[in-house]
């Protein structure tokens, strides 16, 4: 697991530390995206703004994004390996409403929008809502 860590900083041009390695393996065994404040559950004994940096550099370097889906707690998820976060990178998000989980639809691109031609696109975020699967088999 440490050499794929390893390979997946490198990849975005960020050096390997041991905090790092940690934060990545939680994205990395997360399936959905997660909080600043879950990732700081894993680790009781870290300084949290040893945490918030490292989420901040992550993201600064597109190896992860934040999703806000209008709760007020920011999450963040991995990006794909591709991804350099422009908007073409854009892609919808699904929040069940039952667990509060939010997976990435990365084959859900989003739609293109005929904005004039003094405004430009930065972003957008669109939240699908719903329940999972795995609430529903519950």
């Amino acid at each position: 697991m440490d050499k794929e860590i390893d390979k997946k900083l490198l990849s975005k041009n960020i050096k390997p530390t041991a905090m790092r390695q940690l934060v990545l393996e939680v994205f990395l065994k997360e399936k959905t995206a997660i909080s600043v404040k879950e990732i700081e559950q894993e680790f009781e004994l870290v300084d949290k703004s040893t945490i918030y940096r490292t989420i901040h550099h992550f993201e600064e370097m597109n190896l992860i994004h934040r999703i806000n889906d209008g709760t007020g707690i920011i999450k963040y998820a991995l990006c794909l390996d591709e991804c350099t976060c422009t908007p073409e990178d854009e892609h919808i998000h699904y929040l069940c409403e039952n667990c509060g989980k939010i997976y990435c639809l990365h084959h859900l691109s989003i739609p293109e929008f005929d904005l004039p031609s003094d405004f430009s696109f930065e972003n957008v975020n669109i939240i699908l809502k719903g329940i999972c699967k795995s609430c529903k088999r519950a």
